[in-house]
């Protein structure tokens, strides 16, 4: 089964939060670092992975509520 980038995050700790969402849910994920470890309590930039059987399950749990957008108009 292929694997898709969902997200990518500026800090690994946003990826592993949004992977215990979706585990949470039954959403096989996984992160991929892209950068150096960290240093510092900087962080590093990782992507988050789902199956793409998974792909749209996985977007709607991960997606702003919709009161929030429209708030924002």
């Amino acid at each position: 089964m292929s694997w898709i980038t969902l997200r990518t995050t500026a800090m690994r700790w946003e990826a592993e939060l949004m992977e215990q969402v979706l585990a949470a849910h039954g959403i096989p994920a996984r992160i991929v670092d892209l950068g150096l470890t960290s240093y510092m309590g900087m962080g590093s930039p990782a992507a988050l992975q789902v199956q793409s059987a998974h792909q749209w399950a996985a977007r709607l749990l991960l997606s702003p509520i919709e009161e929030e957008l429209e708030s924002a108009d």
